[in-house]
């Protein structure tokens, strides 16, 4: 789980954080997820494999807005050979209001950028779910 605050850059001249920030904030929740079971895409890049997000779907439900405090949380939906999907949602923390729902797909790719298996140790952190 991610914890995010919001800021001035954030946001729109409405105060309402810009949608694009979104993709960031998954981004972050992503990260942290594999971080959290050990494991890190930076490590996955030395070893040679890119982890590439291939389809992003998003449901804007609410607006964040100025100074929000949100969590990501992030989950495991589908793993295959060479792929895995996460389902991602970003809550506002003071209400538990949901403000976006993802589901986020992602590859392998060897060091030529062509697909490969999900390496070992990447398996094993996403079954530690």
């Amino acid at each position: 789980m991610t914890e995010i605050h919001t800021y001035f850059e954030d946001t729109d001249a409405g105060g309402v954080v810009y949608y694009a920030k979104y993709l960031r904030y998954l981004e972050q929740g992503r990260t942290d997820f594999l971080r959290d079971r050990g494991l890190s895409p930076r490590e996955l890049q030395d070893r040679g494999r890119l982890i590439p997000v291939i389809h992003l779907e998003i449901d804007y439900l609410s607006p964040a807005v100025l100074y929000d405090h949100l969590r990501v949380e992030t989950v495991v939906l589908e793993v295959t050979g060479g792929t895995f999907t996460l389902g991602q949602k970003v809550v506002r923390v003071s209400d538990g209001t949901l403000l976006a729902d993802a589901r986020v797909t992602l590859a392998c790719l060897g060091p030529d950028r062509k697909a490969r298996r999900l390496p070992k140790e990447l398996l094993v952190a996403l079954k530690a779910s």
